[in-house]
């Protein structure tokens, strides 16, 4: 998973440490679709469970399989194992291709935090409502 990380966001991959964090946490959902024996994409969700909200931590689809539905099969995935009333997610604005799924996916802008990425990039917090 940490190459496909470093290869879908280049310098907003996470550290190391916070991949193990991710893939050890006991209440993290974390899901990977492969084909054949490569590892294309992934998700991490985690449960915030005295705000009845789940978040989508990173989700990511290797580019040459992308625009085939496996980001969309992973974030239904992802958000029927967090079983929260409220899923959450942040994204960068320039990332029009992801604003499209998560729009077709239902969910909506709920707030904006400024200079989120370490380019100085905002970030969308985006809120799905189930």
């Amino acid at each position: 998973m940490r190459e496909l990380e470093k290869i879908c966001f280049g310098r907003d991959a996470w550290p190391w440490i916070d991949t193990l964090a991710a893939l050890t946490f006991p209440q993290t959902v974390r899901l990977k679709a492969v084909a054949g024996e490569q590892v294309v994409g992934f998700i991490i969700g985690d449960r915030r469970r005295l705000k009845r909200t789940g978040w989508v931590a990173s989700i990511g689809v290797h580019p040459n399989y992308r625009r085939r539905g496996i980001g969309r099969n992973l974030l239904a995935m992802c958000e029927d194992l967090l079983a929260m009333p409220r899923i959450r997610l942040s994204l960068r604005p320039s990332n029009e291709a992801a604003l499209r799924l998560y729009q077709q996916a239902g969910y909506v802008p709920i707030d904006t935090w400024k200079r989120y990425y370490r380019d100085g990039e905002d970030a969308i917090i985006m809120e799905k409502v189930r």
